[in-house]
């Protein structure tokens, strides 16, 4: 959670980082928070991909780093268990724009 925290307030001139994480949860996730989760001020995307109980997170982070920018998406999961409340990451991908 302190990844994310950082990453929120993360310097400007750090590198814009597209980061994505795909993760299992064994509850389904309701369709309306799907929908909410880009609302969220970083612009994070929360979708179900055609496999049930396996989602995709993915947003854009300010960081030095890709495994930086990878924590903070992850934090987002730890800070929010509202949206998840237990979830097993099984890959992560960030690329610097």
């Amino acid at each position: 959670m302190t990844c994310y925290h950082a990453a929120a307030e993360a310097d400007p001139s750090l590198p814009l980082w597209d980061a994505v994480a795909w993760f299992t949860s064994p509850k389904p996730i309701p369709i309306k928070v799907l929908h909410d989760v880009h609302r969220h001020d970083r612009q994070f995307l929360l979708d179900q991909p055609s496999t049930p109980l396996v989602f995709l997170l993915s947003g854009q982070a300010r960081a030095a780093r890709a495994v930086e920018a990878v924590a903070g998406l992850i934090g987002f999961l730890v800070a929010n268990r509202s949206v998840v409340d237990d979830f097993t990451v099984t890959e992560v991908r960030a690329v610097r724009f």
